[in-house]
């Protein structure tokens, strides 16, 4: 049992290497999600951001000039003009969600279309290209995930609640990347349900056969 109290400090964040890819736009849509929900919710990884993304407009100076069409910059003008009047006339929506999330699945949790999968699990899997799947998964209060490694990587961000596994402690805005070196059992903490994003580009390796065999069914 997961007993630990839930906290809104963020201590576990992207890493490097996925936060270049998504600043160099080089990251599967589903990934995109996760790191632009964690950046939205975490100044640590989005003062970060802003750094690369300035070593990467720093780079593309350094560029050779390309000739564009006469009417380019009329083209551009028009299109801020239009974003902008789009802007004016929407009104804020009031969410629970992070912004890149929502525009995915709407403004709330509690809206969300749950898919149930087996001990209280329940999921429900966004629509996004194929190199990777994103999911959301409901997950009741201590209950544990099955035993599982990974085919490849994996990327899960806290949305509500927190989960623990073997060795470390995840709560609301927290990331944990696992890879195939990875073999954990996941528990949601106790007193509430922990609902988190998860980004998958391989199915999960389940160690006992009854999960590998309806495995097709939960589509996870």
């Amino acid at each position: 049992m997961v007993e630990k109290m839930i906290t809104n400090t963020i201590k576990h964040h992207i890493n490097d290497d996925m936060m270049m890819a998504y600043a160099s736009g080089n990251l599967p849509e589903a990934f995109s999600i996760a790191v632009a929900a964690h950046i939205s919710m975490c100044d640590e990884c989005r003062i970060s951001m802003e750094s690369y993304n300035a070593v990467g407009g720093a780079l593309l100076e350094r560029q050779n000039n390309v000739r564009v069409s006469p009417d380019a910059w009329q083209k551009t003008l028009n299109k801020i003009s239009e974003t902008v009047s789009t802007v004016e006339e929407s009104k804020p929506a009031k969410t629970d969600l992070p912004t890149p999330l929502s525009d995915y699945i709407g403004d709330s949790l509690d809206a969300i279309d749950w898919q149930p999968i087996g001990m209280g699990v329940k999921q429900s899997i966004l629509s996004t290209s194929k190199e990777a799947t994103a999911r959301l998964l409901y997950i009741p209060p201590g209950t544990a995930m099955p035993d599982h490694s990974h085919s490849g990587v994996e990327v899960t961000l806290v949305l509500r609640g927190a989960f623990a596994d073997e060795t470390e402690y995840f709560a609301k805005g927290d990331v944990e990347i696992a890879d195939g070196s990875t073999n954990h059992t996941p528990v949601a903490a106790d007193g509430s349900p922990c609902i988190c994003l998860a980004v998958t580009e391989a199915p999960l390796k389940f160690r006992k056969i009854f999960h590998r065999i309806i495995q097709p069914l939960m589509r996870i």
